[in-house]
């Protein structure tokens, strides 16, 4: 069959990106749910806290340990552990999530334990957390964990540095934080909320199942603290995000109790030897669920009381919307094909 050569050409092109929109649509390994805190320019708590000049997004759950599992495997498959990612309190005590079993193949040592899936991981110091940002940032699998976002080069104690220019997964600044939890939304002097559950009155401490879920849903004035989840044979535990009550006012959950979540407690622009805590966690009291809380710690400090949630600027680019585009030109690019072959 004679195929002019202008048809050749278009074959060939559609061809290579039809290959280009597989390599592209791909389903990543994490996938984040955000949600944008707006409001730009709005003006600081009585607290002085709170003041943000840009529109940023934040996750609206706090990392789970699958999505740490994922993260462990990709960036450890060996089981070598580099820069201690992982912590062995996370198998070996009852509320971490992860277990490691170095008999497995290599990109399968690490996994989640029973009912402790979607728990918020914990034993995480701020440089893990730095770590998953910047394999974020590099396309996650075989993605830098010490470039990008942060320049890390190795570091897990010490100073934490500050955040790179560019970067598009980070580390909240205590501010970003601060407002994502407590700020009442719809304008630029709204005023806050003492709890990220959109209230003024201490929460309810929730209730566990057998599996961890929290007994509140998604609703109300809930909140995991003060050791009210029993679960897994422990007085108070980690419980399945989203299941404690409710959201701050642009959607985000758990921002009060479950876990402490790291900020960058002196900026974006800063590097230094202390990093902030804020929101509370599973064990403590109401009082430290509020926004009147803040706690300053060394970066390097890993507990079963802390954990992390990442923010990034306004939009987050998503691989799925450069495959529908590639999509619709590779389509393109068939149809011509197509066309010149019946020419």
């Amino acid at each position: 069959m004679n195929v002019p050569n202008f048809g050749i050409r278009r074959w060939v092109l559609a061809v290579a990106l039809l290959s280009m929109v597989v390599a592209y649509s791909r389903a990543d390994a994490v996938t984040i749910d955000w949600v944008t805190v707006g409001d730009a320019g709005n003006a600081a708590d009585t607290t002085t806290y709170g003041a943000v000049a840009d529109a940023f997004q934040i996750m609206k759950f706090e990392w789970t340990n699958s999505q740490y599992v994922e993260f462990l495997n990709a960036v450890d498959p060996d089981g070598t552990n580099p820069n201690s990612v992982y912590n062995n309190d996370m198998g070996s005590n009852a509320r971490g999530g992860i277990s490691f079993t170095s008999g497995n193949t290599a990109g399968s040592k690490y996994a989640p334990k029973t009912n402790m899936g979607d728990k918020p991981v914990n034993y995480v110091s701020w440089f893990d957390a730095a770590r998953v940002a910047n394999w974020l940032q590099n396309g996650q699998g075989t993605g830098s964990t010490e470039t990008g976002a942060y320049t890390l080069n190795g570091a897990t104690t010490g100073n934490a540095p500050a955040v790179n220019s560019g970067a598009t997964y980070y580390i909240p600044t205590e501010d970003q934080w601060y407002k994502a939890a407590y700020y009442k939304g719809g304008g630029t002097t709204a005023g806050y909320w003492d709890y990220a559950t959109q209230s003024d009155t201490d929460p309810t401490a929730v209730t566990a199942g057998t599996t961890g879920i929290g007994s509140a849903g998604a609703t109300g004035n809930f909140a995991n603290f003060n050791r009210g989840a029993d679960w897994n044979s422990q007085d108070g535990n980690v419980t399945t995000v989203g299941t404690n009550g409710g959201a701050s006012a642009y959607g985000a959950f758990d921002m009060s109790g479950n876990v402490y979540e790291w900020n960058d407690l002196d900026g974006l622009a800063a590097s230094g030897s202390s990093r902030g805590l804020r929101g509370g966690d599973w064990n403590n009291n109401a009082f430290n669920l509020s926004s009147s809380l803040r706690s300053a710690i060394d970066p390097s400090n890993e507990f079963d009381i802390i954990g992390f949630r990442l923010a990034s600027p306004v939009p987050v680019p998503e691989p799925s919307t450069c495959a529908v585009g590639l999509a619709g030109i590779a389509c393109a690019g068939w149809g011509m094909w197509r066309r010149g072959k019946r020419a």
